[in-house]
C-alpha cells in the first residue's frame, strides 16, 4: 500500500474540484430558494394562486425532489461512504425512491402548467428530462446490484446531472431573464435535457484524470 510522504501530504491542496462543485450546488440551492420558491413563505407572491391550486401534487414533487438533491452530497462524499457504508446504501435507496416519485410528478405538473400558457413541447421536454433521470438511476441500481461498481458510479453521475437540472434551469433563467415566457422556459429545459449526460460524462472523466494523478504522485 502506497503512503504519501510527509512533505507532499502537507503540500497537497485541501480544496479539491469536488468541493468547488459542491459549493456551487449549495449556492444554486440558496439562489433558487430565494428567487423561485419564495411563494412558500409569502402568499402575496404573484405565483402563489397557481401553486396553491396544485396543492398536494406540488408538495409531493417538492419534498421528494428536495430529498433527492440533498442526498447528492451524502452519496458523493468519499469519506462518509468509506466509513458508513450501510448509511450510504440506505441513503441510496431513499434517493432512488425520491427520483421515482419526484420525476413523474414533475411531468404531471408540467402538463398542468398548460393552464398558464405552457405548450405540449414543455411537457414533452420535461418528460424527456425525467425519463433520462429515471433511466440513469435505474441503471445505477442495476449496476450496483450486479457488482459493477465503476459503471454504477458513472450512471449515478448521470443521474445527479439530471437531478441538478432543477436548479440549473432556474438559476439560468433568473440570471438571463429567459424564464419570463413559456417559450424561453421550454427552450432552457430542452437544452438541459440534451446536455445532462454529456456534461456528466465529462465530469466523470475529469474526476478519473485527477484521481489517477493523485495516485501517481502518492506512489512516486
Amino acid at each position: 500500500m502506497f503512503t504519501v510522504p510527509q512533505a507532499e501530504a502537507r503540500s497537497a491542496p485541501y480544496i479539491r474540484p469536488k468541493h468547488v462543485v459542491f459549493a456551487v450546488i449549495w449556492l444554486m440551492f440558496a439562489y433558487v430558494l430565494y428567487h423561485n420558491e419564495r411563494f412558500l413563505v409569502d402568499p402575496s407572491d404573484a405565483s402563489w394562486p397557481h401553486y396553491r391550486d396544485l396543492g398536494w401534487r406540488l408538495l409531493l414533487h417538492g419534498v421528494f425532489g428536495a430529498t433527492a438533491l440533498l442526498l447528492i452530497f451524502m452519496q458523493f462524499n468519499d469519506g462518509l461512504r468509506a466509513r458508513f457504508l450501510t448509511l450510504h446504501r440506505v441513503c441510496g435507496r431513499i434517493y432512488i425512491g425520491a427520483v421515482f416519485v419526484a420525476g413523474p410528478f414533475g411531468v404531471y405538473l408540467a402538463h398542468l402548467d398548460k393552464s398558464i400558457g405552457y405548450t405540449f413541447s414543455f411537457t414533452l421536454a420535461t418528460g424527456v428530462l425525467v425519463t433520462l433521470w429515471i433511466f440513469a438511476t435505474a441503471m445505477a441500481l442495476w449496476c450496483i446490484r450486479t457488482r459493477r461498481v465503476e459503471q454504477h458510479r458513472q450512471w449515478m453521475t448521470r443521474s445527479v446531472a439530471m437531478a441538478l437540472t432543477f436548479l440549473e434551469v432556474r438559476v439560468f433563467e433568473g440570471v438571463t431573464g429567459w424564464g419570463v415566457s413559456p417559450g424561453g422556459d421550454t427552450l432552457v429545459v430542452w437544452t438541459c435535457a440534451a446536455l445532462g449526460y454529456p456534461l456528466a460524462d465529462a465530469a466523470h472523466q475529469i474526476e478519473d484524470f485527477l484521481r489517477s494523478g493523485r495516485s501517481r504522485r502518492a506512489g512516486s
